[in-house]
This record gives structure tokens, sequence and C-alpha cells, in this order.
């Protein structure tokens, strides 16, 4: 398993998810979660619908999306 934030909550690992960035412990795949953001939930509708959350998960989502787009040319 590849922690890919700092803070450990984003992690890769072939085995889970085909290797998509997913929030640890969790098979919620960060995608997933921009994808809500994108189409206008916000992070009360997110935690409603994956109790299991946190909205330190969903920033850590939002961190990992911007550094990914930093990265990209």
């Amino acid at each position: 398993m590849d922690v890919i934030t700092s803070t450990g909550r984003i992690v890769s690992d072939p085995a889970v998810c085909h290797g998509n960035p997913v929030i640890h412990g969790t098979r919620i795949m960060v995608w997933l979660i921009l994808e809500y953001l994108a189409n206008g939930d916000n992070v009360d509708d997110i935690l409603a619908a994956y109790p299991d959350l946190t909205r330190e998960d969903v920033s850590a989502c939002l961190a990992y999306a911007s550094r990914a787009a930093k990265k990209s040319p």
C-alpha cells in the first residue's frame, strides 16, 4: 500500500479498487468524492451518504486533487 498524502488519509493499493486512490480504510475512491463536490453536493451531503467519513477525509480528497492538478502540464 502506498500512502499518497502526508496525513495518510489517501492511499493506493493495487489490490484495492485497481490501485485507484482511496480514503484509508475504505473502498471509497477519491474521484467519487470529487465528483460529488463537482456536481454540487456539499460536505454535509457526502457525510450523510458515507457516515464513516470525516470532514478531514473530504478535505484530504481536495488536497490530493490540488496536488495532482499542479503536476499536470
